[in-house]
């Protein structure tokens, strides 16, 4: 197996996934804070998520053409640059109209860096890819703790929530400064059919896979997007306190891929999917329905534990079963991201302006156990039909 080498390009990868977690996340905490400044509605900060997802499937749907036409580096540091720009738009409006547009087009132009980043990762690292992806996640979890933290900090001191916001348009402008210039790898070739025409389709256990992929967003984001009200609304945490406290999953996140870049060296992929399951699964009970604070918290932290390196060994799979086709793959997988982010937090906002969010988090735990099903069932398929696509995980 070939030497894993951090150039350049994988440097500023990893950078830019970090600045699209951080933006990622920010809606989350200061949510509650632009909510009650514009009085919205549990429906209507989740129109916020949804426009978000919209956003997300639509760049899935356009990625692949306006990468051939295109080509990645533009596509990349556009999709950089018009991230930034929305989120600023986003703290400025005042108007759910305006807020809601400025979500669709973060969700838009953040999907294409994450997609070209991505897809550029496995092109440049190949084998390597599980390990490219793993550490990437790593920073991106850092970052993501960072935000809620910062919400906390800046409305504290006085500088405000939107400084979070401030600060990544910043960060963004220095890694343009400083890697303007690093090239974005270029598609492979792609592999041709007896024919000479290209083969596009997908196989078909990816499909499998990307319904393990709608379900873990959807957990995630469930999670991430409601944590802060759950914690202020039923746990009785100060909305501060409550936003701040988000980082917990966050810095488990962190903990929890770094040990996991060790563990795949040691245990099966299959193996660390399902235990990881079960500490979420079980990290989330926890959080849900503890009667103190305390174990709220811990509940929280085994939560983001638990769910940590679902996404990369997920997403390593799945762009293993089709390598010559990344920026498909990378595509695809968005879309079922974008779908679980539409669906999902819209579906528990609005169940919890009915019946309260402790009763809406039910939908969690039963997203959860679908998840468990369906990973089980992942891995027996691709064990039993599909053996060639089994993935190395060291």
């Amino acid at each position: 197996m070939t030497t894993f080498t951090r150039d350049r390009f994988t440097w500023l990868a990893y950078f830019m996934l970090g600045y699209f977690a951080y933006l990622q996340a920010s809606p989350g905490p200061f949510m509650p804070f632009l909510g009650a400044e514009l009085n919205f509605s549990y429906a209507e900060r989740g129109l916020h998520f949804s426009a978000f997802a919209v956003g997300i499937i639509c760049a899935g749907l356009l990625a692949d053409y306006l990468a051939q036409r295109y080509g990645r580096q533009i596509v990349f540091w556009a999709g950089g640059a018009g991230m930034g720009l929305s989120a600023l738009l986003l703290i400025l409006g005042q108007s759910v109209v305006l807020t809601v547009s400025s979500m669709f087009l973060m969700g838009l132009a953040g999907t294409w860096l994450l997609i070209m980043l991505n897809a550029a990762l496995a092109d440049l690292h190949n084998e390597r890819r599980a390990v490219a992806f793993t550490e990437a996640n790593i920073f991106a979890s850092i970052t993501g703790t960072l935000a809620p933290l910062l919400v906390s900090v800046f409305e504290r001191t006085g500088i405000g929530w939107r400084g979070v916001i401030i600060l990544a348009v910043l960060a963004w402008g220095l890694c343009l400064v400083l890697f303007r210039h690093t090239p974005v790898p270029k598609m492979e070739k792609t592999t041709l059919m007896a024919s000479g025409r290209r083969e596009r389709r997908l196989p078909g256990i990816f499909w499998v896979y990307w319904w393990v992929v709608l379900l873990i967003v959807s957990v995630e984001w469930c999670v991430i997007f409601w944590g802060a009200d759950f914690l202020e609304r039923v746990v009785g945490l100060a909305k501060v306190d409550a936003a701040g406290a988000i980082s917990l999953y966050f810095l488990a996140n962190i903990i929890g891929r770094t040990a996991g870049s060790r563990l795949t060296r040691v245990y099966s992929g299959d193996t660390l999917l399902i235990a990881a399951i079960g500490v979420g699964i079980f990290g989330f009970l926890l959080f849900w329905l503890s009667p103190a604070a305390p174990l709220n918290l811990i509940g929280l932290f085994v939560t983001g534990l638990g769910v940590s390196n679902l996404f990369p060994l997920v997403l390593s799979a799945a762009t293993r079963l089709a390598p010559e086709q990344a920026n498909t793959v990378g595509a695809r997988v968005s879309l079922a991201a974008g779908l679980a982010i539409l669906i999902m937090p819209q579906m528990l906002a609005s169940v919890a302006d009915d019946i309260g969010i402790w009763s809406a988090y039910a939908i969690v735990a039963g997203l959860l156990l679908g998840l468990l099903f369906a990973t089980w069932f992942a891995i027996r398929l691709a064990a039993r039909k599909a053996p060639q696509v089994i993935v190395d995980w060291r």
